[in-house]
């Protein structure tokens, strides 16, 4: 096989993400993009690929009925996302089933002393993201896969070893006997249902507790969060078409707009307070989720605290949402579906790529779901490595030539790296109830509000531009 990609098994832990939002992500998501995408360029589709994924959707489908409510694992994707998938041809289908764009976000702190109000048109953009439950992500992919013109083969297994340096120009046990190309050093995997198979590239994409990572020896850094996340649906009188954060004293609290009436919630809190939340009664969590969106823990914000933003009028003369005024979150009036609870961690490592092997997304990075960026920090590598791949065929170079894939190494950690420290620094912020340290977050909240050409960055680097939010 000349690209075998292992896709992590349904039941793996999942990660977090959203603009600057929160919410959770299956591992699997990411992973499985740089399939449809390598089967869309001319110069990849003519790959053999091999899945490796336990995962009983890949052959048998998935499960979408429109009439339940939606399932609490959901991810916000990004316009930059978006952009991708439609390249692929996966966004019509995510488009016939339940999906919520939205162009409006608030983001306010516990203590009332700011709050900040984002508006897509602030960035001459439609929208600024939007929210799909992860079972209509996967569904939307595995079409693209099963009506892509290319060579592949899923085995519905799992890896369990993993041999380099394996000069072959032998077939795996269960292929259709067609010869590997190339007589380059192969990657030899043995997998626990007994079969082999030979690959000039492996991309590990098999979540934060990758199989793969770990038979490459390739070590991370990283801690984990004194913090779990507890996400789950919940439903309104009224249609919410915003997403709303606000930061509480142990973590943020997301309110996501899902579609119909529906939304979903994703809540940080240290461990005790999580399993505390999930185990109570669903009328007493209804009743701390609407105390926590509204008057818990301290009042409303006022316009400002340091007034109209006068100081600032000369930057903010174009910016739409600085003259918007502090929005109360529509109440929850329902639980429509189980808590699910997990812990947050930082994870990097520290190579993505060595000679044969790639690692991308969860497999590579982690980060703490207070900005939300993790899945689409993933469906980035896939983009691009998919990229680097069909740049090094064009010239010639063997795709698992450790020169190539460094470059796709390059990049992709100068633009995770830069994230993770971002997310990183607000978690390490926003941790500590000091006086001093909140009038600076007010301070930020104020800036934010009412500086356009800050506002316009903000917003464009959370879309998935890489430039980082400065003044320009």
């Amino acid at each position: 096989m000349e690209l075998l990609q292992i896709l992590p098994n349904l039941a793996m832990t999942a990660k977090l993400a959203i603009m600057t939002l929160l919410l959770l992500e299956e591992a699997w998501l990411a992973w499985l993009l740089p399939v449809p995408w390598v089967a869309s360029m001319p110069l990849t589709k003519d790959l053999n690929v091999a899945i490796i994924d336990s995962n009983p959707a890949l052959s048998s489908g998935v499960s979408i009925k429109k009439e339940e409510p939606p399932d609490p694992r959901v991810s916000t994707v990004t316009p930059a996302t978006i952009s991708i998938f439609k390249e692929i041809g996966a966004w019509k289908y995510i488009e016939q089933n339940r999906h919520a764009y939205f162009d409006k976000m608030q983001v306010w702190d516990y203590t009332g002393l700011g709050y900040t109000r984002y508006n897509a048109r602030d960035a001459n953009k439609e929208v600024l993201g939007c929210v799909v439950e992860n079972r209509v992500l996967l569904s939307s992919l595995l079409s693209c896969l099963q009506s892509a013109d290319f060579r592949k083969t899923i085995y519905p297994s799992r890896l369990l070893t993993l041999h380099r340096n394996s000069s072959s120009t032998k077939v795996d046990s269960h292929s259709s006997g067609l010869p590997l190309h190339g007589q380059g050093n192969l990657v030899k995997l043995d997998l626990i249902d007994g079969s082999s198979l030979h690959a000039k590239l492996v991309v590990g994409a098999d979540g934060s507790k990758s199989r793969v990572r770990e038979l490459a020896g390739i070590k991370t850094t990283g801690w984990n969060y004194s913090q779990n996340a507890i996400i789950c649906t919940v439903e309104h009188a009224v249609e919410n078409q915003c997403a709303w954060q606000r930061f509480l004293p142990a973590g943020p609290i997301a309110l996501l707009p899902v579609g119909d009436n529906f939304s979903n919630i994703v809540w940080t809190m240290n461990p005790k307070e999580a399993n505390d939340h999930k185990m109570m009664n669903g009328d007493e969590f209804i009743k701390d989720v609407n105390h926590a969106l509204d008057y818990g823990f301290g009042p409303h914000p006022k316009s400002s605290m340091f007034g109209d933003g006068g100081i600032f009028s000369w930057l903010k003369a174009d910016v739409t949402s600085a003259s918007e005024f502090f929005e109360i979150p529509p109440k929850v009036i329902r639980l429509v579906s189980d808590r699910m609870m997990f812990p947050l961690s930082l994870m990097h490592a520290n190579n993505y790529a060595s000679k044969n092997i790639v690692l991308i997304g969860d497999s590579a990075h982690t980060v703490h779901p207070l900005a939300g960026q993790g899945v689409n920090l993933g469906f980035g590598d896939a983009f691009a490595l998919s990229r680097v791949i069909a740049e090094g065929i064009a010239v010639g170079t063997d795709i698992g030539e450790v020169t190539m894939l460094k470059k796709f190494e390059v990049e992709r950690k100068t633009a995770n790296i830069a994230m993770m420290a971002i997310l990183d620094g607000f978690q390490k912020a926003y941790s500590v109830d000091f006086g001093p340290l909140n009038i600076l977050r007010a301070a930020a909240f104020h800036v934010a509000q009412h500086v356009s050409p800050l506002k316009r960055g903000i917003i464009s680097y959370a879309s998935g531009e890489q430039r980082l939010p400065l003044f320009s």
